[in-house]
């Protein structure tokens, strides 16, 4: 099992250091990161901690996974690597004419 965790639904006032604090309960906490937009500044609703070990991790998920923070049920499950995206935009590297 991986030690790192994906966090969903997330309250929009969580941030990086409320979300180590509810996790250090579990083991120590390698990091904790609440994914931010660009664009606006806030939150995403997600984020990732990183747990010294797996098992650490398991004990994180069995404590965590349902659990109420800031009024939301958190889902809490091993990160999964990211997929790949397509480029998107114009094909062959085009733009407009």
């Amino acid at each position: 099992m991986e030690n790192k965790l994906y966090i969903g639904n997330l309250s929009y006032d969580v941030d990086d250091s409320t979300l180590q604090h509810q996790f250090a309960e579990y083991g120590t906490v390698n990091s904790a990161k609440v994914v931010i937009d660009r664009e606006s500044g806030r939150s995403k609703g997600f984020g990732f901690v990183e747990m010294s070990s797996a098992n650490e991790a398991q004990t994180a998920i069995d404590g965590m996974n349902g659990k109420s923070v800031g009024g939301r049920a958190l889902t809490v499950n091993v990160a999964r690597p990211m997929e790949k995206r397509s480029g998107g935009g114009y094909q062959n590297g085009g733009g407009r004419y």
